[in-house]
Formats: C-alpha cells, structure tokens, sequence
C-alpha cells in the first residue's frame, strides 16, 4: 500500500510561483511513476505532469509546459511541483499519483495510476 501526502498549496496572485510536494510512505519509491493532476470545481480531474521512476522522463499537459516543473528525489521520497508564472485557470486542487512500474512511459490518464492523494488546494487571483 502506498500513502501519499500533498503539501504546499495556497493563495497566488498571477504572475506568482507555487512548490507543492509530495511525500510517499512505501519502501520501493523509486520503482514508481509519480504523478501531478489537478481538478477545479465542476471539472473532470485532469492531467499535469508526470516523471517516471529515475528522473529520465517527464511530461507535461500542454497548458503548463514551459512554467511548470516535475522533479523528484528518490532518497527522501518526494515529488515536487514547482509552478511559475501561475494564472487563474490553474486554480484546483492539485493531487499526487502513483503506479508502481519501472520504464521510460508515462501514460497520462487517471486509470493508469494505482495510488491517489487527498490533495492540496491551489488558488490564483486575478
């Protein structure tokens, strides 16, 4: 069983910068593919950004590439979301994934990933 605890969510003004982490309670973090998806009130959660088990690959949703990093940190456990240049329609509430799987792929839907957060909430101001 994989916990997942999200932190670091708050209230942005536009144009402001976000760090959410991550922290994974599982002996073998480093055998999974971590997740960023976000869901905003009366919308389908959707996909952020992923990197896979050792750093090698990443990707991004179109709508955040270029302001948004993934990164993880294998001996600590974490996974972070740093977010740049924040706009309001990236306001929701941003929740952590996991699948346990060792490979350079990343899918992007929701199905694919087996272990979900409870999620940190992200608010920008216009």
């Amino acid at each position: 069983q994989v916990q997942l605890v999200e932190s670091g969510g708050g209230l942005v003004q536009a144009g402001g910068s976000l760090r959410l982490s991550c922290a994974a309670s599982v002996r073998t973090f480093s055998s999974y593919t971590m997740g960023w998806f976000r869901q905003a009130p009366g919308k389908e959660r959707e996909f952020v950004a992923a990197i896979n088990w050792n750093g090698g690959s990443s990707t991004y949703a179109d709508s955040v590439k270029g302001r948004f990093t993934i990164s993880r940190d294998n001996a600590k456990n974490t996974v972070d979301l740093q977010m740049n240049s924040l706009k309001p329609e990236d306001t929701g509430v941003y929740v952590c994934a996991a699948r346990g799987i060792v490979s350079r792929i990343i899918v992007t839907t929701t199905r694919w990933y087996d272990y979900w957060g409870q999620g940190t909430q992200v608010t920008v101001s216009s």
